[in-house]
């Protein structure tokens, strides 16, 4: 196996098997022509044609738009067509810095192929023999990817929350972090990719950090995403991710981009514009 099978677990989608989403006719998702078929349903809120499925126009402000789809996904959600809802609103816009065109329950962003973020931070030591990596094991009553191995922190960046204050609230939930070390963790750049999924199209940018700590610090988990902590050196947390699918699938992709970046994963790597190509797409 190969670090590039991680990127190859992540397929690029089949665009014939959806339509565009739009609101005031700006593509801003995709759903597939099954879920077009349950949003026809509610013919107040969604206009379903052919080639697309568009937001009423009557839906003329962000408040309109998030109370009316909101009561439409609450009933999909009593008729388990939206599954784990998690009560966290995520923005739909046109850019990351644009202003929400509404907000959506969380669990239902894939259904809608909607572009959504989230932070990623490393938590890494260096010792004398090397980096050695703070590695999660996420709890097994986990919706998404129970047992497999996960960031130090990592969380979706919800609705009227900046990335600095994300990453101090995520540090502090789930490595129990303080807020004056979580500021010192810096940002190193974004991955990007889109692929289907068991829980829809995932079309996601994620903010990675990096966190360096000292010695004698132990993460302690307190919102039960994660079941333990472990710290090992850079180069186990690499095999891991070259050689099995034990991270959950967008986490390799986290520890790849820090491979690259700390010259673990060197230039003359046969794949390595492969992979650099494979983390941004």
């Amino acid at each position: 196996m190969a670090y590039l099978d991680r990127i190859r677990d992540l397929p690029s989608p089949d665009f014939s098997l959806y339509r565009p989403f739009r609101i005031d006719g700006v593509d801003v998702g995709y759903v597939t022509h099954d879920f077009a078929t349950v949003l026809d349903e509610f013919a107040a809120v969604f206009e379903v044609r052919h080639g697309a499925v568009d937001l009423a126009a009557s839906l003329d402000t962000p408040e309109t738009r998030t109370q009316a789809v909101d009561e439409v996904l609450r009933k999909l959600a009593e008729r388990g067509v939206i599954r784990n809802w998690r009560d966290e609103r995520f923005p739909i816009s046109t850019s990351f810095t644009a202003p929400p065109l509404l907000v959506i329950e969380r669990a239902a962003v894939p259904l809608f192929g909607i572009r959504a973020y989230g932070v990623h931070i490393n938590g890494f030591v260096r010792t004398r023999t090397g980096i050695e990596m703070w590695i999660g094991k996420r709890a097994l009553d986990r919706a998404m990817a129970p047992g497999k191995f996960d960031q130090m922190v990592a969380g979706g960046q919800p609705a009227g929350l900046g990335l600095l204050d994300n990453v101090i609230k995520e540090c502090e939930e789930e490595a129990s972090i303080p807020e004056a070390l979580a500021r010192r963790a810096l940002q190193v750049g974004v991955i990007s990719y889109a692929t289907a999924r068991d829980e829809g199209l995932r079309r996601d940018v994620l903010f990675n950090y990096d966190l360096e700590l000292a010695d004698d610090f132990v993460p302690r988990n307190t919102d039960g995403e994660i079941a333990e902590f472990h710290r090992w050196p850079i180069a186990r947390v690499a095999d891991i991710v070259r050689n099995t699918t034990g991270f959950k699938f967008n986490c390799s992709l986290v520890v790849i981009d820090f491979l690259i970046r700390h010259g673990l994963i060197e230039p003359d790597h046969p794949d390595y514009v492969a992979l650099i190509a494979g983390l941004h797409r």
